[in-house]
């Protein structure tokens, strides 16, 4: 049980906000109810004097507390509701299938909830998220360089004007060869520290960050303007990769990753920096300063602190192994708790010991 008043404090106040960034942190047990919670459980909150804070599921169930059926502590944390997770498999199975209020019928789900929901979690309603995958379909196809009647056909467009249309309003115009056209596909994945989004095409990795980090929406579209690329929901072989070894990682068991990172992100100096970054030993850290020192310019340690901060690739570029000169964590785009976990994890595996501060 933690019991250190300071962390205690701050770790109700994020019970409290429901603050998603200390997902997998911490372990609330209510002394009242017997029952144990992830920070963000939807549950009434109850008095602080009522709360234990654990830094383990594990631990929280040893002290004889039971598992929230709300939250669900004992289970991969996800901010997807049962709806929208029937609604995402069912357009899996077929991505050039054209819904109607019948098909949300078949599926128990009202059409209403599935438009509500959608919105709130990805921007957009179920349709334009169906749309995005129809016509992901449809960018492959035209790199390929099949005709484009075809390409509208089998990716469910009965209509050319309407293909045309969709297309403009993701692509611009619609093009006539297939290397007019660039496609990421984005997808969205579960760990232990919360929902996580990545973006890649079959060969490299552009984009992984947690999905509640400040900013993300204009990160993703000022890489998508710069690059001139259309990003769609979906999956492919190196993403499906990249789940997976995440998920060795977290559990423990991998300490590298062999994901492909492009190199068309980032000026030459936050790409050495990011280079240098990935040759920090896991369960090691290191300062600004000092990395400023082996980027060869040792003033240069609050352009370090930028180049970190624009790192959009987390875990595989492990700027969360960059600390101050005095011990202290420093910044984290995830959240400061993220970071304290990550490298405590990583010192774990590697059987180092070293005094972090939270601050």
């Amino acid at each position: 049980m933690i019991r250190d008043q300071k962390e205690v404090d701050t770790f109700y106040q994020m019970l409290i906000e429901r603050n998603s960034s200390y997902e997998g942190t911490f372990f609330v047990g209510v002394r009242t109810t017997g029952i144990f919670c992830r920070p963000t459980c939807p549950a009434k909150k109850p008095k602080q004097e009522n709360c234990e804070f654990f830094r383990t599921a594990k631990e929280a169930a040893l002290a004889s507390y039971r598992p929230c059926k709300r939250c669900q502590p004992l289970n991969t944390p996800s901010t997807l509701s049962s709806e929208v997770k029937k609604l995402v498999e069912a357009i899996e199975e077929n991505p050039q299938r054209k819904w109607s209020d019948k098909d949300f019928d078949d599926l128990a789900i009202s059409a209403n909830t599935a438009r509500r929901q959608f919105k709130k979690q990805f921007g957009m309603t179920f349709i334009e998220y169906a749309r995005a995958r129809r016509l992901g379909t449809a960018f492959q196809h035209i790199r390929n360089g099949k005709p484009l009647i075809y390409t509208q056909m089998d990716s469910g467009f009965e209509s050319s004007n309407g293909f045309r249309d969709a297309f403009t309003r993701i692509m611009g115009d619609v093009p006539k060869k297939n290397k007019n056209i660039t496609l990421l596909t984005a997808k969205w994945m579960e760990t232990t520290l919360g929902s996580m989004l990545a973006i890649g095409d079959e060969h490299e990795l552009y984009l992984l960050e947690f999905v509640d980090r400040r900013g993300l929406e204009k990160e993703i579209e000022r890489m998508r303007v710069k690059l001139s690329v259309a990003i769609v929901p979906g999956t492919n072989e190196l993403l499906e990769d990249l789940e997976q070894q995440l998920g060795e990682y977290f559990e423990g068991d991998r300490s590298s990753f062999d994901i492909p990172l492009t190199d068309k992100i980032g000026s030459s100096f936050q790409k050495n920096v990011w280079r240098l970054l990935g040759e920090i030993p896991p369960g090691k850290t290191i300062s600004y300063k000092e990395l400023a020192i082996q980027a060869g310019n040792p003033k240069a340690y609050r352009a370090v602190a930028r180049a970190n901060g624009a790192n959009q690739i987390a875990i595989l570029i492990p700027c969360h192994r960059v600390i101050t000169s005095n011990g202290e964590l420093g910044g984290y785009a995830g959240g400061l708790q993220r970071k304290a976990w990550l490298l405590e994890l990583e010192k774990m595996k590697a059987g180092c010991h070293e005094n972090l501060t939270v601050y």
